[in-house]
């Protein structure tokens, strides 16, 4: 596995990853997030625990009946994610293994990655790995998406010619339009973002960021989605999985 501990930024990626709790991120964030009480993402995560034990048909299973409790058998499941799918011959990202389960297992029709309830089936199971160490791997059969991965982080884009690179690793802390530009840490996805009022993926993230630079969006099913997201994911190996974290 390749441990990615360097950073453009100010010495290594903790380093980067305490610049990300730093009060620029926003107090009410920090104070949200520590707190399940008041963390609004746990609005999500109560529809993902029934959505684990609903029957969508009389004939059909949930979530529950073949995994069991989510608390035992999803521990360490999303810490793992992108993961490779040898029936695939390539990873799937943690909201696309739910909906393939959901689709070939339980019969129902394919749910977009901003759908609420795929966000709050897969809230709820990121829950299950909080505090646990990232632990996506980056070598054997996945080594080559790693590598695809990497090549777009690296790659410019869109009208305004940028990279994910120039400003998530070498200008972190900086301004962009008045907000402070974060590091590329997802650890924390799905995450409640205080101007979305609402949870969203990293995709829905990223998303943003290409339409932010004028580019065209990757499809949410794509690729390069799925290669950047095992990228970052795998890169940010000992730190610890935030899931649901908060966001100015």
């Amino acid at each position: 596995m390749i441990h990615w501990l360097s950073a453009v930024v100010g010495g290594s990626l903790f380093a980067i990853a305490a610049l990300a709790q730093s009060p620029g991120r926003g107090e009410d964030a920090k104070r949200m997030q520590a707190d399940d009480a008041a963390n609004p993402a746990f609005l999500w995560i109560k529809r993902g625990e029934e959505l684990w034990s609903k029957r969508h048909r009389a004939d059909a299973k949930a979530c529950a009946d073949c995994h069991g409790s989510a608390e035992a058998s999803m521990k360490g499941v999303a810490a793992r994610h992108p993961e490779f799918v040898v029936a695939l011959g390539r990873p799937l990202a943690l909201d696309q293994r739910i909906d393939r389960c959901r689709t070939e297992r339980q019969g129902l029709a394919p749910l977009g990655p901003d759908d609420d309830d795929l966000v709050a089936l897969t809230t709820y199971v990121a829950l299950q790995s909080r505090g646990l160490a990232v632990a996506a791997r980056s070598d054997g059969p996945l080594a080559p998406f790693f590598e695809d991965g990497r090549r777009i982080y690296e790659t410019r884009f869109g009208q305004f010619n940028l990279a994910c690179v120039q400003c998530h690793d070498r200008l972190v802390g900086e301004r962009l339009g008045g907000s402070i530009i974060p590091p590329a840490l997802i650890n924390g996805y799905p995450i409640y973002r205080l101007d979305w009022q609402g949870m969203g993926s990293f995709y829905k993230r990223l998303r943003s960021c290409m339409v932010g630079v004028r580019a065209e969006p990757f499809d949410a099913n794509s690729a390069e989605r799925v290669a950047l997201e095992l990228f970052l994911y795998a890169r940010e190996t000992g730190l610890k999985v935030e899931t649901p974290a908060v966001r100015p």
